[in-house]
């Protein structure tokens, strides 16, 4: 989605000028890749300043400055800290969010790490955040894409990539898994769930999982979409462990695959992504449906 104004550093200083002066003389950089959502740009030594790049990611800004500092203090690796709103100016149309920084290195550019031990650090936090109390959270809608709800609201982006890929997939693997994924649905109480654990939104420091960042996908339901690492990322021993730490029972693992396939179609089909996401989404078809 394509913003209706520029976002680069200079708007950033404008805005940090104008509605927060104590900061203006703080310099402002760009973070490498600065993600889709939201544009991100570091704003002195500590701190991180998040722009929405369109209308479907403003409502993402408020949800976390409500909850972040909650689901904070119930988590065994430190998230994102909110430390102020910005609102609409210099030509900015929506409101964003000062984050104090979080030092570590995105897992998608990280040396290589001990995958068992970061699958175990990972299954942990997801544990954590699934019993974090969830009176009044935010259930899946529009503000998160459906995380954690029906996956049957992508069942025509699925059985359209199906067919667009008919003859360099299983088709009948890829039909079969994606029913079994629609034939559950999750049974207990709505949980906390991240929405995107992506190698971009996991940080390491000295090869461990240091921090979990980029909530604006949370919400309370179906944990299932957590899961997708299992096939994006951990592959082997790392996968068992991830699958074993994680104790979530196999319907849940079901629904897992079904969205780690409805991704990978969606990517490998053109619709989104560049050459690594396409690669991943490529591997992951591979794994779960023998894509040629």
């Amino acid at each position: 989605m394509a913003s209706p104004v520029e976002i680069d550093a200079g708007l950033v200083g404008r805005l940090i000028a104008q509605q927060f002066p104590d900061w203006a003389d703080l310099p402002v950089q760009a973070v490498e890749p600065g993600g889709w959502d939201n544009r991100t740009f570091r704003l002195g030594d500590d701190k991180l300043v998040r722009l929405p790049s369109g209308p479907g990611y403003v409502g993402q800004v408020e949800k976390e400055q409500a909850w972040l500092p909650r689901l904070a203090a119930a988590l065994p690796l430190p998230i994102p800290a909110p430390l102020a709103q910005g609102r609409p100016g210099a030509g900015y149309p929506w409101i964003w969010s000062v984050y104090r920084w979080l030092p570590g290195t995105a897992l998608i550019g990280a040396d290589p790490v001990d995958r068992v031990a970061l699958a175990r650090d990972l299954a942990g936090f997801l544990v954590a955040l699934r019993s974090v109390e969830t009176a009044g959270a935010p259930g899946p809608g529009a503000h998160n894409f459906e995380r954690g709800g029906d996956l049957s609201v992508y069942d025509g982006e699925t059985l359209s990539g199906i067919e667009k890929l008919a003859a360099r997939i299983d088709r009948g693997e890829a039909l079969r898994l994606w029913q079994e994924a629609l034939a559950s649905r999750w049974t207990g109480p709505p949980v906390w769930l991240h929405g995107d654990i992506a190698p971009g939104n996991l940080l390491v420091e000295h090869g461990r999982l240091s921090a979990v960042i980029d909530f604006g996908g949370c919400a309370v339901g179906d944990p299932a979409c957590d899961l997708v690492m299992a096939w994006t990322w951990f592959d082997g021993e790392s996968r068992a462990v991830f699958r074993e730490s994680i104790d979530l029972d196999p319907a849940t693992w079901a629904r897992a695959r079904g969205w780690a396939l409805w991704k990978a179609l969606f990517v490998a089909s053109g619709q989104i992504g560049g050459t690594a996401e396409t690669a991943t989404a490529w591997r992951v078809l591979r794994d779960l449906v023998n894509a040629r």
